[in-house]
């Protein structure tokens, strides 16, 4: 595999990048694709949390992804971890290792959410954490999600591939964590949001902290 994509957002769509990488390249997918059941209201409009943009929500959920990518997921790592994945069984094989992750929470969403996974493991289920911060992307999952997962699936020096990566939150798992990881989305401005997130991982800052010491420096 390309090092040059580690530890990277790439602005793009995933089947042709993934097309390019060997087989069983990366240790683990774990991704959140769009279900293709039509959400809509832009609940997320404005700003909110850390000071970052909330994109308006549009069809970003209207069409869920074919089963060649999922195909692809599958070829390109050796397990995958798949939110929504009760959307796309007729894509993916039978599964023994569901994640159930429990929002606590009523709202536009249901109230848990379901993850296919690729290992054979009792049903585990993961309880909203306190502090999610501020949202930027429709489906944005909580970094603390990312990090119960790969704590429990991964071991750092392992790669993480996220194939419709948004916002960035695994992809900020994952470096906290010690994990390398390459983040996929097609939407531009999402990916600048996630390279942000993981510039101030990377400092120490909130995205607000960064944002406001850069443009101290222009102003002197």
């Amino acid at each position: 595999m390309n090092d040059n994509i580690i530890n990277t957002i790439i602005c793009g769509d995933c089947l042709p990048i993934m097309r390019d990488m060997p087989d069983d390249s990366v240790d683990l997918v774990l991704t959140d694709p769009p279900y293709g059941i039509g959400e809509d209201g832009g609940r997320f409009r404005g700003r909110k949390g850390d000071g970052i943009r909330v994109l308006p929500k549009g069809n970003w959920d209207n069409e869920p992804p074919p089963k060649e990518v999922f195909d692809e997921i599958q070829r390109v790592s050796k397990n995958q971890v798949i939110w929504g994945g009760n959307y796309f069984t007729d894509k993916l094989p039978v599964s023994r290792g569901w994640l159930y992750w429990d929002k606590l929470m009523g709202g536009d969403f249901s109230d848990g959410e379901l993850a296919w996974t690729s290992f054979d493991t009792v049903l585990k289920k993961f309880t909203l954490c306190n502090k999610m911060g501020g949202r930027v992307h429709p489906a944005q999952k909580p970094v603390c999600l990312g990090e119960w997962i790969l704590e429990r699936f991964t071991k750092p020096g392992d790669s993480i591939l996220d194939t419709h990566s948004g916002s960035g939150s695994f992809c900020v798992a994952a470096k906290r964590l010690g994990r390398n990881y390459i983040g996929i989305d097609i939407i531009e401005e999402y990916c600048q949001i996630a390279r942000d997130r993981l510039a101030a991982e990377e400092a120490g800052l909130t995205v607000k902290e960064m944002k406001k010491g850069q443009k101290g420096l222009f102003e002197r």
